[in-house]
């Protein structure tokens, strides 16, 4: 447990220094999986499938918001290899202008030192 604990708490303080891109090389499985709580404009599909797919999703987010404010809680333990990770974030899409406020619960799935699955689940705005 205490590996899950210690890769739990890594992620969110990688997440909170704003080093969430910077941290999937060292903390996901190379086959690791993405799930969306639902399609991603930018994407056009729930399921990501690959370390370097996941980078490609995260650095298509960046690229289209900008992120005012954001406030990450957890880890959340759930032994043997799950933690959960709430997030509020104030962001503004870049190409309209719209500011939102996204709320979410991410279950991550942990096999071998690695993040092998990430779930998302969204608060309907």
């Amino acid at each position: 447990m205490e590996d899950l604990i210690e890769i739990g708490k890594t992620f969110v303080q990688a997440l909170r220094d704003r080093r969430g891109l910077a941290s999937v090389d060292e903390l996901y499985a190379q086959d690791a999986q993405s799930i969306e709580a639902v399609v991603p404009p930018v994407r056009q599909f729930r399921i990501t499938k690959g370390r370097e797919a996941i980078k490609g999703k995260r650095e298509d987010w960046l690229a289209t918001h900008d992120i005012q404010e954001l406030d990450i809680d957890g880890p959340y333990v759930h032994p043997p290899n799950r933690f959960g990770v709430r997030f509020k974030a104030e962001v503004t899409h870049k190409e309209t202008g719209e500011r939102m406020t996204l709320r979410e619960i991410a279950v991550y799935s942990v096999a071998e030192g690695k993040i092998v699955l990430e779930e998302f689940f969204m608060m309907p705005r």
